[in-house]
């Protein structure tokens, strides 16, 4: 055996290079790379940023189809807003201090009619409401009215589920306390 200890291959390569300004060489020039530019990217280089920070506005709104798709969809979401909140109203109603909600749903030939009550202050009605639904008929005498008779507490929230035996697209509710009443026009589903 030798005395030699074993040698590495790349020994004789200097692996750490020294940072000599001398020694290093550029191959990038932006003058000469500007040179051969067309005008558009001079004059792009030239004027100094108009617009300064980025803004999200600008960028939505920077071309014409960008800004014809932004006021797409800020339309679509003032009309999808105004359709939710008119749907709403339509069956949102109030007796006595309290919001009433009212839905149905037809069943093989009869209505169940949904009443949610919530507490809107707490001066609110609380006793006997006494409920009659009918249907539109021009027949006098062959008037059907279905009374029914439920009971408000002072809970804040309620639901209150009855039917009746009628299976048409409109119905005609009264909604009677002892003091106020209130008549509805209701469109099952």
């Amino acid at each position: 055996m030798s005395d030699e200890t074993p040698k590495r291959p790349n020994e004789k390569y200097e692996l750490t290079r020294k940072n000599n300004e001398e020694n290093l060489v550029f191959y990038y020039n932006r003058e000469r790379r500007l040179e051969k530019a067309p005008q558009s990217v001079k004059d792009m280089y030239a004027e100094p940023n108009k617009k300064g920070r980025f803004g999200l506005f600008s960028s939505l709104v920077a071309d014409r189809p960008r800004a014809f798709l932004f006021c797409t969809i800020v339309v679509l979401c003032a009309v999808i807003i105004f359709l939710s909140v008119y749907e709403n109203l339509d069956s949102v109603y109030t007796l006595e201090g309290a919001k009433l909600e009212l839905s149905g749903t037809r069943y093989e030939g009869i209505t169940i009619i949904v009443l949610r009550k919530t507490n809107k202050s707490a001066d609110v009605y609380s006793g006997a409401v006494d409920i009659a639904v009918s249907v539109e008929s021009s027949d006098i005498e062959n008037f059907p009215v279905f009374y029914h008779r439920i009971f408000f507490s002072l809970e804040k929230e309620e639901d209150y589920r009855f039917s009746v035996p009628f299976d048409e697209d409109e119905l005609l509710l009264v909604i009677q306390t002892e003091n106020n009443s209130l008549k509805i026009r209701l469109k099952p589903d």
